[in-house]
């Protein structure tokens, strides 16, 4: 379940990026937010009576930075390709790890990760230094996410808090965009493909996911989510016929096994897993916010 999972939520990122042409990033993110936010409000019961103002103010927060993950990454993937984007976009996670840590190994993999990345991207003229500066806003979005949402999960157990940050979001900046798109009058297969990436990276692995959490330890759910580069990878060379050069295999190599190592550490000696989501820390929330 957990790479089921892992696996749907980048084929739905591959999906959305057929539909980024007729409704723009914006768009296709504003679609699967709000396919997000109906999901997590399906299996989470929460209610905004229930929010003190400090919870109120890390919801926000939250939620300002699950949108500028999910703009920044998919505008990654629009001009690297889907493989390199969410590649990069995984240091957000092994940088919280290791800067948890304190084990020698946390920081060999770390060095790992960097020179994983830095043959993936293969620096030089042609480099779309845009493109590998977005992915990395994404990673340090992700980061800060996973900051947040241990924070708040401290505060409200469960995906309660990921259930009210994607709500929030998509009221105040999905809903309004995805106005503005639809009265464009964009093609009908456009919003059709978003919204089943929404479907297939919001609303099918929410359950897959804590159907998972239940029945693994959260080291080995984390080393699970280290395959989510390579399901990119995948998913760009089937559904949007991307090449992958020799290397980006060895620069993404590299970053799924010191992604791997970090998480296969037994979780009482470091703060969080490498998704920074485990349950023991933060009342269950997992990696909502790469799937909000």
């Amino acid at each position: 379940m957990a790479l089921g999972a892992s696996a749907s939520g980048q084929t739905g990122a591959a999906v959305g990026a057929l539909a980024f042409t007729d409704l723009g990033v914006p768009g296709v993110v504003a679609v699967r937010q709000v396919v997000a936010a109906v999901a997590l409000n399906a299996v989470v019961r929460w209610s905004p009576q229930s929010l003190d103002r400090r919870s109120w103010l890390l919801v926000v927060a939250l939620a300002a930075v699950m949108g500028l993950m999910n703009l920044t990454v998919y505008e990654a993937v629009s001009r690297t390709g889907l493989g390199l984007a969410v590649t990069v976009e995984f240091l957000g996670p092994l940088a919280v790890a290791v800067g948890t840590s304190r084990r020698a190994l946390d920081a060999i993999a770390a060095v790992v990760a960097a020179v994983g990345v830095l043959v993936l991207v293969a620096p030089g003229p042609t480099s779309d230094v845009a493109g590998i500066a977005l992915a990395l806003a994404a990673a340090a979005a992700w980061a800060s996410y996973i900051l947040l949402s241990r924070a708040l999960g401290a505060r409200l157990p469960g995906l309660r808090g990921a259930a009210a940050a994607a709500t929030v979001l998509a009221v105040a900046w999905a809903l309004p965009v995805l106005l503005v798109v639809l009265l464009a009058r964009p093609p009908w297969q456009a919003v059709a493909l978003a919204a089943v990436c929404g479907v297939l990276s919001s609303a099918l692995p929410y359950p897959a996911d804590m159907a998972a959490l239940r029945r693994l330890p959260a080291s080995t759910y984390s080393t699970l989510l280290s395959a989510n580069p390579v399901w990119a990878f995948l998913a760009g060379v089937v559904l949007l016929g991307e090449r992958v050069a020799v290397h980006e295999l060895v620069g993404g190599a590299l970053v799924v096994v010191a992604n791997a190592a970090v998480a296969a550490l037994p979780a009482h000696r470091r703060g969080a897993g490498p998704t920074g989501a485990d349950p023991a820390a933060s009342g269950g929330d997992d990696d909502g916010g790469a799937r909000a």
